[in-house]
């Protein structure tokens, strides 16, 4: 048994396919069959059911990935071991980020991480938390940024910032005589959301559910961007919430239609999430530190109430 034959066995069960999952180790498929079937020879066993299409793993086999799992983490872990010994931050690492996120964030950081930390080969994904949650217990992200508190098993949560909720309310709306929003204000039925999946969508949703009692969920409209929320709002549709650090790229012009909240403001807490096996935590460290000090250069609020961001 090898730790190259367990990272094969990761791959087909993650692909449920032996051609997929031969691309993805840089092998040929007959080579990553062999293998495989060496392993299944010397343990006795049948890993996949080869007969099912997609490939599935068996109840046995289910046993071995997890095991497998973990064995290849802690191998990983012995690389991490020398890399801190050695003082090296570097390395691929691979880092998801949810798409309310991502467009504001990923520009203040980027540049500053690739100067800071040149050899630290940053992998980014735009998913959604449950995308999220699922590849850091599988072991396909090393870490995450996310709005929390998750509270997911085996994952740890590091506040990086508090992200104040803003209100974006056109002339034509019955709030927009108001300097301060308050959150008894809200009603829901007037207000533009997000797509299902989005968790800043179910970050609103709670947050008018706790100003008040909501009868169904009649929402009129939903999207996938701010931007497009922002244009229907000035179609009479409604108003629409952004997050603090979404409203710095408005426009001048329509700054004035921003309105912010009466303290405590509510706000969202997003962190950086990764995995307790805490792989690699000196990149993850680096991250942190670099990405929190940029943000609260932002984001000067202090003042807030967090909104959970897990539907309720």
């Amino acid at each position: 048994m090898t730790i190259t034959q367990l990272k094969y066995v990761l791959a087909v069960a993650e692909h449920q396919n032996f051609t997929k999952a031969a691309q993805k180790t840089f092998v040929t498929q007959p080579t990553l069959s062999m293998q495989i079937q060496k392993l299944e020879d010397e343990l006795d066993i049948l890993i996949f059911d080869r007969s099912k299409k997609p490939i599935e793993l068996t109840p046995v086999g289910k046993k071995i990935v997890s095991q497998a799992r973990s064995i290849v983490n802690e191998a990983e872990r012995m690389q991490d071991v020398v890399d801190q010994e050695k003082g090296f931050i570097g390395g691929d690492y691979r880092l998801g980020i949810i798409p309310t996120v991502m467009p504001t964030l990923l520009p203040m950081f980027r540049k500053t991480v690739s100067n800071k930390y040149p050899k630290i080969h940053l992998k980014i994904e735009e998913l959604t938390t449950e995308e999220i949650i699922t590849k850091l217990r599988e072991g396909h992200l090393d870490a995450a940024i996310a709005a929390t508190p998750l509270q997911q098993e085996k994952i740890k949560e590091r506040p990086l910032y508090y992200e104040p909720f803003v209100g974006y309310v056109p002339e034509n709306h019955r709030l927009y005589e108001k300097n301060k929003l308050e959150t008894a204000d809200l009603d829901i039925d007037d207000i533009l959301l997000l797509e299902d999946g989005h968790c800043f969508r179910d970050g609103v949703i709670n947050l008018c559910k706790a100003s008040r009692n909501q009868q169904g969920d009649s929402f009129q409209l939903e999207s996938g961007s701010f931007e497009t929320l922002i244009k229907l709002s000035h179609e009479g549709l409604g108003m629409t919430l952004l997050p603090y650090l979404h409203t710095l790229d408005v426009s001048e012009e329509k700054k004035k239609y921003l309105r912010n909240f009466s303290e405590p403001s509510p706000a969202r807490e997003v962190s950086l999430i990764y995995s307790t096996s805490e792989l690699k935590m000196q990149i993850t460290n680096a991250l942190y530190d670099t990405i929190s000090s940029i943000v609260r250069g932002a984001i000067a609020f202090q003042d807030v109430k967090i909104i959970n961001p897990i539907a309720k």
